[in-house]
């Protein structure tokens, strides 16, 4: 009875694991809060015309309107700050920026009181407002920071806004920002462009329909596919581990491991589209799609060309190496891949790799083919053993004989042993030797004898 009670307690709590997903599965995560901050340029280049009314105008319409439309989204808080509205162009204030609505669940009615009361006057501080913005942002795990920037001109401070936003972002106190530009001349869009995505409000139109579209971006759910296409671009390679790193950053978003369905289809996953992706795809050896195209949004398909086969090294029964292990390199390269195992299977992306087995000596492989969807088998010859039966009191080395006489050392011999057995492979060696009692070079002991598969050689120091 004591044993049914037991087995029913495990069961109970794998099941209990199970659905709370921390035993199959991760965890899935709560669902993120969003902020958004509206900066806005309050300058006093905001009053010139535009169409048939004036810039800011047309801003705080816009604006409110947009403000309004958020009210009826869960998990979401805005704040607004606006810069260059507290001081004349005259006095030329650089810290001219305040945060005028901090951030609050639906607090639509006091963003757009606020932005009545706006009157543009000033300068243009971008960098600083940046600055002053990462203190906006309440300190609270699980949130999306979101900055909506726009203005009509260029930094007036002599500010660097794009390596503040680049720094701010990789401290990930917000994602990469919106931009948006009214007025902006082509040949300045750059300016503004490394600060975040930026948009071109060429007319009040286009203003209008780029709010819409970044709070899409924002808000929208985005998912990804993954399919991995073998050589012929078949949709047939899975179960292989993929990450998202944050391009910024280098910094890993998301590890998955990829899954294909019984009709040939990898399945979708959710991702934040604010972010720009490095897609790694951890076969050996890896393939990297850098900034991943996601339109926010919609459901999005990579197909990435990852074709494998696998190599086998296969050992011939016990071997005296122990556990053998073979380097894998990329065909001419010299950087490791793996240190592979014999008696062990491993996928290797289609193409040619030089091996090195670390046997004594080595055995170097050349231009090892691994062909989509097959198996190369590795294996080598049985070794034999040298069994040097002296009791070793002095310095030597092992060499093996080249086929052109030439000789190429392999092993120093212990100092003191009473005996010593090494694992070699077939082939022609030469033993050199100096007892540590003997007092001149010329008493040094060179032996020449062959191994051979499976036999044991001895071989005694001076003792012909």
């Amino acid at each position: 009875m004591a044993y049914w009670r037991n087995l029913y307690c495990i069961l109970g709590v794998l099941l209990l694991l199970s659905a709370s997903g921390t035993a199959f599965g991760q965890e899935k995560k709560p669902q993120s809060k969003t902020r958004i901050l509206f900066l806005l340029d309050a300058s006093g280049s905001m009053l010139a015309k535009w169409e048939d009314s004036d810039r800011m105008a047309i801003a705080k319409n816009l604006l409110a309107n947009l403000v309004d439309s958020l009210d009826r989204y869960d998990n979401l808080e805005i704040a607004f700050r606006a810069y260059g509205h507290q001081f004349g162009r005259e006095r030329s204030d650089c810290k001219d920026t305040k945060l005028e609505v901090p951030f609050a669940a639906r607090n639509a009615v006091a963003v757009k009181n606020k932005l009545q009361q706006i009157v543009p006057r000033g300068n243009t501080p971008i960098t600083y407002s940046l600055l002053q913005s990462a203190g906006d942002f309440p300190e609270e795990k699980n949130t999306r920071n979101v900055i909506i920037l726009i203005t009509d001109g260029l930094e007036s401070c002599g500010g660097d806004p794009c390596a503040t936003s680049v720094a701010l972002q990789k401290k990930r106190v917000f994602l990469r920002p919106f931009v948006i530009g009214i007025g902006i001349a082509p040949e300045y869009e750059k300016q503004l462009n490394c600060i975040g995505q930026y948009f071109n409000a060429a007319d009040v139109s286009t203003f209008q329909n780029v709010l819409t579209e970044i709070v899409t971006q924002t808000l929208s759910q985005t998912t990804v596919a993954v399919d991995l296409k073998d050589a012929q671009g078949k949709s047939v390679e899975g179960n292989v581990n993929l990450t998202f790193l944050d391009a910024l950053t280098g910094l890993p978003e998301y590890n998955y491991v990829h899954y294909l369905d019984s009709k040939g289809k990898p399945d979708m996953l959710e991702v934040d589209a604010l972010l720009t992706y490095d897609l790694v795809v951890n076969t050996v050896p890896p393939v990297v799609e850098r900034n991943l195209n996601i339109k926010p949004g919609e459901h999005n398909v990579f197909p990435v060309k990852a074709p494998q086969g696998e190599l086998y090294l296969r050992q011939n029964g016990p071997s005296p190496y122990g556990q053998l292990m073979a380097i894998v390199r990329q065909q001419g390269s010299d950087k490791t891949l793996l240190a592979q195992p014999f008696g062990s299977r491993q996928k290797y992306l289609a193409g040619k790799y030089d091996l090195e087995l670390l046997t004594l000596p080595r055995i170097h492989f050349k231009d090892v083919e691994i062909t989509q969807g097959e198996t190369n088998t590795i294996t080598f010859p049985t070794p034999g053993q040298l069994n040097v039966s002296s009791d070793l009191q002095g310095y030597g080395s092992l060499y093996l004989v080249e086929d052109d006489g030439g000789q190429r050392w392999l092993h120093n011999l212990p100092e003191k042993s009473s005996k010593t057995v090494l694992a070699l492979q077939p082939g022609k060696y030469r033993l050199v030797y100096r007892m540590q009692s003997a007092r001149s070079s010329k008493f040094t002991d060179v032996q020449e004898f062959t191994i051979r598969s499976g036999a044991t050689t001895t071989v005694k120091i001076f003792n012909r």
